[in-house]
């Protein structure tokens, strides 16, 4: 299991386990819009749809999984937290989903599968979990803009080389960044993570600003160690 502040993950029956990028994006998210509604695609154990849960006051927290046990344990993650009476997981493929809930989210987050490398594993579940063929830019977009509320904020975490290819994509359905944060693990190393929040609003200007995570190994920089610090127990 996996502790945080307010609310623990058992992840035992999941292929993805709590990692810097889930927990980066649900720390990072804006939530200035105060949503209502709160929709996380690809809900796996449940963590971002909890992070939004201590973060916000959204009387709505929906999950969509694919897996059935990762759909279970996010159930069981929810039921065990603080605030199990606004959180739920639908057990369905992004396509199903969108044809059986007819619903607008004031926020949409997303941490998806992106190992694109033609490379696979000897084991499904993780392969599903990782692999973008499982939900594709394309289809993860497109669900968006049938999801998304007027003014509504769509977040996400993907690898910086994915970056022009996502918010070309995403411009085509009338969906455009608001803010993207670039990643690096030390100030050294390459940028490797990229985290965009999109709007329906175009913006001529787009705030663009880096986030390295360490000065040392385990020594974290100040501005990781603030962005985190109301989830992991350490920090």
């Amino acid at each position: 299991m996996f502790k945080f502040k307010q609310f623990t993950i058992e992840q035992d029956k999941c292929a993805m386990k709590v990692g810097t990028d889930g927990v980066l994006l649900g720390a990072w998210t804006p939530v200035d819009n105060n949503p209502y509604a709160i929709l996380d695609i690809g809900s796996g154990t449940g963590l971002l749809a909890l992070m939004m849960a201590q973060r916000t006051d959204a009387e709505q927290i929906d999950g969509v999984e694919i897996d059935e046990a990762a759909h279970e344990q996010a159930i069981n993650n929810f039921e065990n937290s603080p605030w199990g009476d606004r959180l739920f997981c639908y057990h369905a493929g992004l396509e199903q989903f969108a044809t059986e809930i007819d619903e607008e989210y004031d926020l949409i987050i997303s941490n998806p599968p992106f190992f694109s490398e033609d490379v696979l594993s000897n084991d499904t579940q993780r392969d599903t979990a990782r692999f973008q063929e499982a939900l594709p830019f394309d289809l993860l977009i497109e669900a968006v803009e049938f999801f998304l509320s007027e003014k509504g904020i769509f977040s996400v975490i993907i690898p910086a080389k994915e970056e022009d290819k996502l918010i070309h994509l995403a411009a085509e359905f009338g969906i455009y960044p608001m803010k993207v944060t670039r990643v690096r693990g030390h100030k050294d190393a390459e940028i490797k993570r990229s985290l965009i929040a999109f709007s329906r609003t175009f913006i001529e200007k787009i705030p663009l600003d880096e986030l390295i995570i360490e000065i040392d190994r385990h020594v974290y920089t100040p501005e990781f160690t603030a962005l985190v610090k109301d989830f992991y127990l350490k920090m």
